[in-house]
């Protein structure tokens, strides 16, 4: 039987442009990011990567085997869900974390519920959350060899200085691939041209959160106080590589733009009132639990029905 007479989950789209060719596509933008947090931690961050990687790829194959459905290693969901949770990892935490973390984000968050379209949240940012709870020291234990000391997040929030430019590049402290603000903006200018993204969730996401913190930060519009949250954290790395992510977003434009505001408001509450220095995160999963409420607020009424009476 063709494959087109199959049900499968929403969006009910066909084009050319393939699973397997839009997961590359990802994985190709991240590489700059991922390469410099390599260069900028050096062997622990490729090994904590090449661990975190293999361990998505093999629990998604094994579990697929083991049920004896079809191996689906080679859409690459899990080469960038391993990613993007390696990413998500403190340079100097152990191989196990990435280990439990893999795990974890491909059987119990994305396999569990049905595979690739039926997760219903982010599988690399489930499990990052699952590990800062579980394992809350080393989550946020982000002392290596090159840097010691707070993030400048953290800094930020105690009132001290941070150097802005090395946020921008990425010499500061933090987690392997969101230091650099300029890799990850290049690896989201290769998605953005390949039409794999566009701009309406990262962009009102960041606009909304300039708004929010501009208002609540207590210092009005100061530029270098909006470019070191801009530039701090996972802010960046989330708006363009994991709040976009086709199975967790909604389908409708209202509600990505809706989507994409509501996680800026969400991120400027965790970071400016909360204990933490960061919310990414936690911002982007409560966003992609609220997901069905917003496409059914933002749904275009269908044809002939919802029309105003005489």
């Amino acid at each position: 039987m063709s494959d087109l007479m199959k049900v499968s989950s929403n969006p009910h789209i066909r084009s050319k442009t393939s699973t397997s060719g839009i997961m590359l596509a990802v994985v190709i933008a991240l590489l700059p990011a991922a390469g410099f947090g390599i260069y900028n931690f050096g062997l622990d961050a490729l090994i904590l990567i090449l661990v975190t990687v293999l361990t998505t790829v093999l629990t998604e194959y094994i579990f697929e085997k083991i049920l004896r459905k079809k191996v689906t290693i080679g859409d690459y969901s899990a080469v960038v869900t391993g990613l993007l949770l390696a990413m998500n990892l403190p340079p100097k935490a152990p191989w196990w974390i990435g280990v439990i973390g893999g795990i974890f984000a491909i059987l119990v968050v994305k396999m569990l519920f049905g595979g690739l379209g039926q997760n219903f949240m982010n599988p690399a940012l489930g499990a990052r959350c699952f590990l800062l709870i579980s394992f809350t020291s080393i989550m946020t234990n982000f002392d290596c060899d090159a840097y010691t000391g707070a993030t400048p997040l953290a800094s930020l929030k105690n009132g001290e200085a941070v150097n802005i430019y090395n946020m921008f590049i990425g010499k500061t402290a933090g987690t392997i691939g969101e230091t650099s603000m300029v890799a990850i903006v290049i690896g989201a200018c290769i998605l953005i041209i390949l039409g794999i993204i566009d701009l309406k969730i990262p962009g009102s996401y960041i606009i909304s959160f300039i708004v929010f913190i501009s208002i609540f930060g207590g210092r009005g519009l100061d530029y270098a106080y909006i470019c070191a949250h801009l530039a701090g954290g996972g802010l960046m790395l989330g708006a363009f590589f994991m709040a976009t992510d086709y199975v967790t977003r909604p389908i409708t434009a209202k509600g990505q733009y809706v989507y994409g505001i509501l996680l800026g408001i969400l991120t400027g509450i965790f970071r400016i009132f909360g204990a933490s220095a960061e919310g990414v995160s936690y911002a982007i999963i409560i966003g992609n639990l609220l997901v069905p409420l917003i496409e059914k607020a933002t749904l275009p009424t269908a044809f002939g029905k919802g029309g105003a009476k005489a």
